[in-house]
């Protein structure tokens, strides 16, 4: 189940993956497969090879790609990837908007 993101945000989000930019974004998330996260950052884009592309820059496995979201392939990032990799791509709002470096900042 995904919540915390607004409707505008989704389709920029879409619209850009679909144009075959890597588009990310991060929302609420809870899945019992995944106890300890509570949240996951979408980094998509319908280039597929682009995709491909850009995970390899941050040593992520091509079979890690999920096909399964109607055209719209993309990693699910999350823990200190997810961070690691929000911030390299200067991500600072979805970062603080969602406390992926905890409370206290």
């Amino acid at each position: 189940m995904a919540f915390g993101v607004k409707r505008d945000e989704l389709m920029a989000f879409k619209k850009k993956a679909e144009r075959g930019e890597i588009a990310l974004l991060t929302h609420y998330w809870i899945d019992e497969r995944f106890p300890n996260s509570k949240t996951v950052t979408k980094a998509a884009s319908a280039d597929v090879e682009a995709l491909k592309k850009w995970g390899r820059s941050y040593h992520l496995p091509e079979n890690y790609i999920d096909y399964g979201h109607k055209n719209l392939p993309h990693y699910d990032l999350f823990g200190d990837i997810q961070l690691e990799i929000l911030e390299k791509e200067g991500k600072w709002d979805q970062i603080e908007r969602f406390h992926l470096k905890g409370d206290k900042e």
